[in-house]
């Protein structure tokens, strides 16, 4: 059982609402919709999903996108903002492998949800199987799960954006022989899985988005994850410039102000015109 319905645009913008039924996560989904107020052929559009898309209206999404078109700097894009559900912390993380405490048992489902619920939906309302290109980001535990999509389904995606990024996301626990050069799930996903040469990766972290540091090398978690992340995608042969582009703020904080600063970088990179 679906359901739609129009919401108040933004200037330049025209935002509509999507509920849908997902039988992979036994629960409503909603997400927000924001299309280029000017038609536009369905074929020209690029699609961009978003987790944590409740977070969207908070930055003022609208105006970003509509200060963008104005000035001709992106592409049209069809963003879908998907909201997060209550059980946010099993929905997000890496599809098939939780965490030591278990967090992350449902990734796969929402995986699946993606590929055979919003996906289907989004071509069908849109009247299109294709999109100009593709592209997947979230904030914290949401861009750790666009990543792990990603990773895992180049075929469907060229870009993905991280922002803060839950890196540290780990199968040990700090006090029961972490390694971090094995044991940091998502590096580890990178490390022995198959690189597409196509994919490009946004990543972005704050030098203010924590406070802690587990090896005491003065550098916070936060960011020595999202770098050493970057080696390793160095390692499967992706360069800076041309496949990764880093965004390390030195005032940034793990919050929505950090990432509505950093997003229309983002967008700009993925959608340039």
């Amino acid at each position: 059982m679906r359901e739609s319905k129009t919401a108040g645009p933004a200037p330049g913008v025209r935002m509509e609402a999507l509920t849908i039924r997902s039988e992979h996560l036994d629960r409503e989904v909603s997400a927000d919709l924001y299309l280029p107020a000017l038609p536009v052929s369905p074929s020209s559009l690029s699609l961009l999903l978003v987790n944590d898309g409740q977070d969207l209206p908070a930055m003022g999404f609208g105006s970003i996108l509509e200060r963008l078109y104005r000035r001709e700097a992106i592409r049209p894009i069809l963003c879908v903002g998907i909201h997060a559900g209550m059980d946010r912390r099993n929905e997000y993380g890496t599809a098939g492998i939780p965490d030591h405490l278990g967090r992350g048992a449902k990734a796969a489902h929402y995986t699946d949800f993606i590929f055979g619920e919003l996906l289907p939906e989004i071509r069908q309302r849109m009247g299109t199987l294709h999109f100009r290109e593709k592209a997947f980001c979230g904030f914290s535990l949401g861009g750790l799960m666009a990543l792990d999509i990603v990773w895992n389904h180049p075929q469907e995606f060229r870009h993905v954006g991280v922002f803060s990024g839950s890196l540290w996301w780990r199968s040990r626990a700090l006090d029961d022989g972490y390694d971090e050069s094995r044991d940091r799930i998502m590096h580890d996903r990178i490390r022995t899985g198959e690189a597409a040469p196509w994919l490009r990766f946004f990543l972005q972290a704050g030098l203010l988005d924590e406070t802690a540091d587990r090896n005491g090398n003065g550098v916070i978690d936060s960011v020595d994850d999202m770098r050493d992340l970057i080696l390793e995608l160095e390692a499967k042969g992706y360069t800076h410039g041309r496949d990764i582009h880093y965004l390390e703020l030195p005032d940034g904080r793990h919050d929505v102000h950090t990432w509505g600063r950093a997003f229309p970088e983002f967008l700009r990179w993925a959608f340039g015109a």
